[in-house]
């Protein structure tokens, strides 16, 4: 989450900068995302059940990678893919992804996308004492700027998601030393699962084993940017 406070003097211009500078940033993530993903086809065979969680702790949005960095994550992504013969049905990456993929995993279809944010904000308003801790900002403010098209999700999001639908959500990440994450919700036993790629800090996708992947889907035209 990037928030600028405009004020008087050198403020305001480090203000100004600081924006620019994110900006640039987004603009190469952008370009890193687009032709990282020209080069990904298809994976070899494995089961997910084959993976092992780690706990999940919920948390907003604080640090974006830099190029060289998210290559390298990107790269460790697609080698676990192919690992566990893993398939990414791919997403816009307009700020959304989260939501597509979310979407995608319970509609087949990313289209869903402001459904399910617009649920998942209702779910963070209607529940603030589960989340609030979490957000290191004013709680109010943080889930209207999570209700706007193109706004980030984030861990707190995706715990919203698995409490709101009743869902675990199972995560396989580029962290270096986080292979895979479980999301389980609170208070009750999951009815189902959603599975999702998190190229950490940068983009989701909807993910399948590889056989039920080609079962179910036709090809799709690749549109992973506006």
């Amino acid at each position: 989450m990037r928030n600028g406070t405009h004020s008087v003097g050198g403020c305001s211009s480090s203000t100004s900068i600081r924006n620019q500078q994110n900006i640039e940033d987004d603009r190469m993530i952008a370009v890193v995302l687009s032709e990282e993903y020209n080069k990904l086809d298809g994976s070899i065979g494995g089961r997910l059940s084959s993976l092992a969680p780690l706990p999940h702790v919920p948390r907003i949005n604080t640090y974006i990678p830099n190029v060289s960095d998210a290559s390298l994550d990107h790269q460790r992504l697609l080698q676990r893919l192919n690992v566990y013969g893993l398939y990414e049905v791919k997403v816009s990456g307009d700020g959304n992804c989260q939501f597509r993929a979310l979407s995608d995993q319970m509609y087949k279809s990313p289209d869903h996308h402001k459904h399910v944010r617009k649920e998942i904000v209702k779910q963070l308003k209607d529940c603030r004492s589960l989340y609030e801790s979490y957000v290191p900002m004013n709680y109010k403010r943080y889930y209207k700027k999570m209700a706007k098209s193109g706004e980030w999700g984030d861990h707190v999001t995706l715990q919203a998601a698995a409490d709101k639908f009743g869902a675990k959500v199972c995560l396989l990440t580029s962290f270096r030393d986080t292979c895979f994450i479980e999301i389980h919700p609170q208070g009750q036993s999951p009815q189902r699962e959603l599975w999702l790629s998190f190229w950490s800090e940068v983009h989701y996708n909807s993910l399948y084993e590889m056989r039920d992947a080609q079962i179910q889907r036709r090809p799709r035209r690749r549109h992973w940017l506006f």
